[in-house]
């Protein structure tokens, strides 16, 4: 049973700090290795904030190339954006695919028209921005959907970004076996159309069914 809780930004300021995913891969192909915080498993599949967070004022690469203003390109969309990278082996591939299921859903709904369905922006924002260059993420999204907007750049414009958002973001380093380990937040914060605040948090255990349900409401400006 989906869950929700009414949370002050600030409140989920200082949690954000306890909900990382340690993925590492030591770059040569071998299988990479993931560690999830014992916090992260709250079973909590959206929290409602009652202070929302403005969009991160980013300008950023996308996938092609050109310049991404966040603010400017997604403007009264609604908008849904995740902090990960491409090398992580689980959490970032299962969310960014819940994300593209549930969009493919929706497709069939009949409470919205199609310059709604088509309204709806995902973006990715890469963690890893040495190895994921705007070839390297554009080629792992066209396997997820080649709709989401891909976003690199500057790894602290990026920590910053993810920072007024209640994201916790590490620089990547190599552990003790020289694998590189990149730790994040696992996030997923929905902002509104009407207002670009974002209102929204979910969680790594939200499920395709929780977006499925929720996105409708979340494309028309409203609380699911």
């Amino acid at each position: 049973m989906r869950k929700k809780k009414t949370l002050a930004a600030a409140a989920l300021l200082a949690a954000a700090a306890f909900t990382l995913s340690a993925c590492g891969s030591d770059g040569s192909g071998d299988k990479p290795v993931a560690e999830v915080s014992a916090e992260s498993g709250s079973g909590k599949a959206v929290t409602v904030l009652d202070q929302a967070f403005e969009k991160p004022d980013l300008v950023l690469t996308d996938t092609h190339g050109r310049k991404y203003d966040l603010r400017a390109e997604t403007k009264g969309k609604p908008t849904l954006i995740y902090f990960g990278y491409t090398h992580c082996p689980d959490i970032c591939p299962l969310t960014m695919n819940n994300l593209a299921v549930a969009k493919k859903e929706i497709e069939k709904s009949k409470e919205l028209t199609q310059a709604q369905k088509d309204s709806l922006r995902i973006v990715f924002v890469t963690t890893d921005p040495e190895r994921d260059t705007p070839a390297a993420l554009g080629k792992w999204l066209q396997g997820i959907d080649p709709a989401v907007v891909g976003l690199t750049g500057d790894f602290s414009t990026v920590q910053a970004g993810a920072r007024t958002v209640g994201i916790s973001v590490e620089a990547p380093r190599k552990d003790k076996d020289g694998k590189i380990v990149s730790t994040h937040g696992t996030q997923v914060i929905a902002f509104s159309p009407k207002t670009d605040a974002g209102y929204l948090v979910y969680g790594q255990d939200a499920t395709v069914d929780d977006y499925t349900k929720d996105l409708p409401k979340i494309i028309k400006g409203e609380n699911p």
